[in-house]
């Protein structure tokens, strides 16, 4: 059994929906939903922000639901907040800890009913790590889902030091990610990435060498080819005409064209775990949009903000204000 100190709410908000559509639509706030009991080998977490992604509404759209959990569903993968509650395996983790994570292990098959956008949600040990001591719980937020889909891809693809790499998207929320990583984690040779006019100057900060405006220029025309593509917007059939004979092309969103090959995140927090001296240090940024911090109140607009697909960096919802 989990054991508290702590008298811990039996209802709690959320927001859910119990119908498959657009978010405008079928998404609800509900204030009597049951708190969840962590398992043996979960936390309870408090939420104090989420991260929300593209998978969310194309989730809540209903594009997995031949594998998806039962419906209603709390969508919202990504979490920072603090452990209220520990289950009698937990061994990482106590009460009072500032954790953050990705909740779900595999991203679409069976994810959790019980999301993030919540005030309090359920999570395995080994998803969470401790929240970098410098950022805040809305930055922290951002990070897992986004860093551990840049992190994989990169693993993959063999990614070391003095390789080179194009990131389409780089101004995206794994785009970004990918950049500073290959940059700052790896040490690429060459980090050349795409984005529009106005997000150029962000991409050199990140570490870009080589910010490609893609408005203007069709990167596969370039005369430099690439040891890695990783592509975050689904633009395959280009992505190939752009790498090396020998090299290597990852996409996150699909299908995959020969030699592509699509990858799914498999989340762990012990990537999040290796990575949280990179961003203590400051060598790798959270990118959250400008305009994308949100209040709890108005989740149907942060969802809103998400699908103009003109996002740069992340959409965080601010549980606790």
């Amino acid at each position: 059994m989990a054991s508290s100190t702590a008298t811990l709410p039996s209802k709690m908000k959320a927001w859910s929906y119990s119908e498959y559509g657009k978010s405008s639509d079928v998404l609800k706030l509900d204030s009597d939903v049951v708190v969840p009991q962590p398992n043996d080998d979960q936390v309870l977490v408090k939420v104090v922000a989420a991260g929300i992604n593209p998978v969310d509404f194309k989730r809540m759209l209903g594009m997995f639901k031949q594998i998806d959990s039962p419906l209603p569903i709390i969508p919202g993968y990504d979490v920072a907040g603090v452990v209220v509650k520990v289950g009698s395996q937990v061994k990482k983790f106590k009460e009072g800890d500032e954790v953050y994570g990705d909740i779900d292990e595999t991203a679409v098959d069976h994810a959790k009913q019980i999301g993030t956008i919540a005030e309090y949600t359920a999570v395995e040990e080994k998803l969470l790590a401790l929240k970098p001591k410098n950022l805040s719980f809305v930055e922290a937020a951002g990070l897992p889902l986004a860093t551990e889909t840049a992190y994989g891809g990169l693993e993959r693809c063999q990614f070391c030091t003095g390789k080179s790499i194009l990131v389409l998207g780089g101004a995206g929320g794994v785009g970004t990610m990918v950049v500073q990583l290959a940059k700052h984690v790896y040490g690429a040779s060459k980090v050349a990435a795409t984005s529009s006019t106005s997000k150029l100057d962000l991409l050199k900060s990140l570490g870009a060498d080589l910010p490609i405006d893609y408005t203007k220029q069709n990167f596969e025309d370039l005369p430099e080819k690439f040891d890695v593509v990783y592509d975050s917007v689904g633009q395959c059939e280009r992505a190939v005409k752009a790498v090396k004979e020998d090299g290597r092309v990852v996409t996150i969103v699909g299908p995959a064209v020969p030699p592509a090959f699509i990858y799914f995140l498999t989340a762990n927090g012990a990537v999040l775990e290796k990575l949280n001296p990179f961003f203590e240090s400051g060598k790798i940024k959270p990118i959250i949009d400008p305009k994308g911090v949100f209040p709890f109140s108005q989740t149907r607009d942060a969802f809103a903000y998400l699908e103009t697909g003109r996002v740069t960096g992340k959409v965080v919802i601010s549980i606790i204000p």
